[in-house]
């Protein structure tokens, strides 16, 4: 090669890459608009926006209004203001967890926030914003998991893959009964997703709540309700995709997550933002397309890989269960856990109302025998549940009706059953057997 084609190449070699660039034309609320670049971006993409204090804010395009790019930042956007430069970024957002990952503590971009040094990067990465497996080639639901709860276990048993749901106000025990979980459950690996969580919250639930020996097999993702709503949102992605790739290293993961009522918030201010209409509740269209997209992804993996057994809590708004996101989650879990405030002002922790609450996989992961111990169980507690109010006024005469009669007899110990503590752990078998003793069946399974 001639020595100057030599020289003149290493000339462009050495010459740095160009970027692509646009100006900031507004500023309004917690948008930023764009101009210059709009035929570089779509939704989705990402900028960089250099505010004049030197800092660069990463922003999501959310959307374009009369030839500009509407961007929503993942941090403040202070120092941010007219003919600011925003650069396109053609980098896809990926996460590459390892087993390394497990006891740490990460925020919505995958960086760590427990002060334990960086985080190893592993060789098999996941798309943040991931698809579900396809339909047709997805396993199916697999065994019985062991949740360690009794009351789950034995009335509302849950299978590997199944996607639950767990329902329930302000201050009923979700994040206590999430940390059981977390700390007895079955499952290979937990990853566990706080959205929009308190702040001065979050090492309560990771020192107390979970513990060392919940936090050792787990990775949590965290977003405070200070932070960006993208920030919330995208915690939510998060957690899913750190799942995935546990699941595609063929572990059996448990995915919890608290709440999917705060992601679909931080999603409403993210499309009120953008112009969208409002709907129910001032709930945008995309809140409820989005929904599905994030549930959808967890369940039974491709034949030969893991499985994703998701636990998502929804906050229900003053109590109403039929609110329009606990309705939407409802109809696209695998089944749903109420937890009480009436049951937990009793003291019976965890507050869950059995009657209430359905597995989707029961009755055909027990057997027959399971089958009728739980059926004779809800029976006897329906019937009590059903006249309580003249059993607490005296109005009820012993002998009116046997299957009350019954119900009354059982309740103490039936209760006694269902209440459990933080640190109680009990096994699947366990759990059957503990309620036929309550019955009188001293050996289980009966023998033949």
């Amino acid at each position: 090669m001639p020595a100057d084609v030599a020289r003149i190449l290493q000339e462009i070699e050495s010459v740095s890459g160009c970027s692509r660039f646009g100006r900031v034309t507004a500023v309004l609320g917690l948008l930023v608009e764009v101009g210059g670049i709009e035929k570089e971006l779509s939704v989705g993409g990402r900028c960089i926006v250099e505010s004049r204090d030197g800092r660069q804010v990463p922003c999501e395009v959310v959307g374009f209004r009369q030839g500009r790019a509407l961007l929503m930042p993942f941090g403040s956007i202070d120092g941010v203001g007219l003919g600011c430069r925003a650069l396109v970024s053609d980098s896809q957002p990926m996460v590459f967890p390892t087993e390394a990952w497990l006891g740490r503590v990460i925020n919505a971009l995958g960086e760590p926030v427990d002060g334990k040094g960086p985080l190893p990067k592993g060789t098999h990465g996941v798309p943040i914003r991931n698809n579900p497996p396809p339909a047709h080639s997805r396993a199916r639901v697999g065994e019985k998991l062991d949740l360690g709860i009794r009351a789950i276990n034995a009335f509302l048993t849950c299978c590997r893959g199944q996607r639950m749901g767990i329902f329930a106000g302000s201050g009923v025990g979700k994040s206590s009964v999430m940390s059981m979980l977390a700390r007895f459950s079955g499952a290979e690996v937990a990853v566990i997703g706080l959205i929009g969580e308190r702040g001065r919250e979050l090492q309560e639930f990771i020192t107390e709540d979970l513990g060392e020996e919940g936090l050792a097999r787990s990775v949590v993702v965290c977003a405070t309700s200070d932070e960006a709503p993208l920030m919330r949102r995208q915690a939510a992605y998060m957690t899913l995709a750190v799942a995935e790739a546990f699941r595609d290293a063929g572990c059996n993961v448990l995915c919890m997550m608290d709440s999917v009522t705060r992601f679909a918030m931080a999603q409403r201010e993210i499309g009120l933002s953008a112009g969208e209409p409002p709907t129910t509740k001032g709930y945008p269209p995309t809140v409820f397309a989005e929904l599905p997209r994030l549930l959808e992804r967890a369940g039974p993996g491709l034949s030969g890989s893991g499985s994703i057994t998701g636990l998502f809590t929804v906050l229900v708004e003053g109590d109403d269960h039929n609110e329009p996101i606990a309705d939407a989650v409802r109809g696209i879990l695998d089944g749903h856990i109420v937890l009480e405030r009436q049951i937990g002002e009793r003291g019976r922790y965890p507050a869950i109302n059995i009657l209430r609450s359905v597995s989707r996989t029961m009755p055909g992961c027990n057997s027959p025998m399971e089958n009728e111990l739980v059926n004779h169980a809800r029976r006897l507690m329906s019937s009590y549940d059903n006249m309580a109010e003249m059993i607490r006024l005296g109005a009820y005469r012993k002998g009116t009706d046997p299957q009350v009669d019954e119900a009354i007899h059982f309740q103490p110990a039936l209760e006694a059953f269902l209440k459990q503590g933080k640190r109680e752990a009990t096994d699947l078998d366990n759990s059957y057997a503990q309620l036929a003793a309550i019955f009188g069946i001293e050996q289980w399974p009966p023998q033949e």
